[in-house]
């Protein structure tokens, strides 16, 4: 199985601060390091399991950068998994995309402070606010399970409602029906999903969420091998010691030994 890393230098739909563009080469910096073991908690070498990589630029436009990153997830399924970094979390919608070709509708588990189901957030549709809703229109998902959210207003509410989303907050955790997260399995992280004591490198802070070691726990409860996955909306320039990058590296080793 080829798993081949994917980094997405994308904030331009970014709705409140610019940066998440910066995010992936930083967290590759960090994956790299000395400072950190290469090793899952469970013992696999991510060297061993990734063995592909594409940081390619984007396109400046936005249909432009969605084609590129509808194409390059698609290439990575060609030859197996992909597993992405953002940029701000627009870019999994083109990556669902890609993941719908090849598999058809997905199931996803999505960790997030906020929902996603923007119909458009200031007048953007393909914001960073609304790439779930987008997927679910243009028949990307079979089901979708949020966990973490923290920051819902009653429109996205009332989408998820009508569109069978399940809806959970921080301290929601034993309510994850695990048993609809089965093969074909999407896993999107937004770090601001977390708490932002464990990290503080994103555009919008939520407090009151999950910790690094619930994330963890989650993922490793997980009764199917991700067919793809991403980790999105790192912003270095909001960060502490590189305390969030350190995470998003465990995170890729973790996801990594899973899809492998």
């Amino acid at each position: 199985m080829t798993i081949t890393l994917l980094g997405f230098s994308w904030d331009a739909s970014s709705s409140y601060a610019r940066g998440a563009a910066h995010g992936p080469a930083v967290i590759r910096s960090i994956l790299g390091s000395e400072a950190s073991s290469p090793y899952s908690i469970s013992g696999v070498d991510y060297r061993a399991v990734i063995s592909d990589y594409d940081f390619q630029s984007l396109p400046e436009t936005g249909d432009a950068a969605r084609a590129a990153i509808t194409e390059r997830a698609a290439a990575a399924l060609q030859i197996g998994k992909p597993l992405s970094i953002g940029g701000d979390h627009s870019v999994t919608y083109p990556i669902l995309r890609a993941m719908r070709d090849a598999h058809g509708p997905v199931n996803i588990l999505h960790i997030d402070a906020h929902t996603d189901l923007y119909d458009a957030f200031d007048g953007d549709r393909f914001s960073h606010a609304s790439p779930f809703a987008r997927a679910i229109e243009d028949g990307c998902v079979n089901e979708l399970i949020q966990v973490g959210l923290r920051s819902i207003g009653p429109e996205q509410r009332a989408f998820g409602e009508n569109h069978g989303v399940i809806m959970l907050g921080a301290d929601e955790q034993d309510a994850i029906p695990f048993d609809r997260l089965v093969d074909p399995l999407y896993v999107s992280i937004d770090l601001d999903g977390l708490d932002p004591a464990f990290a503080p490198g994103v555009s919008h802070p939520e407090p009151g969420g999950l910790s690094s070691r619930e994330v963890l726990a989650i993922l490793k409860k997980l009764p199917a091998s991700p067919a793809g996955a991403d980790i999105v909306e790192y912003n270095p320039e909001r960060d502490l010691n590189q305390l969030t990058a350190h995470l998003a590296a465990r995170l890729i080793k973790e996801l990594a030994a899973l899809m492998a």
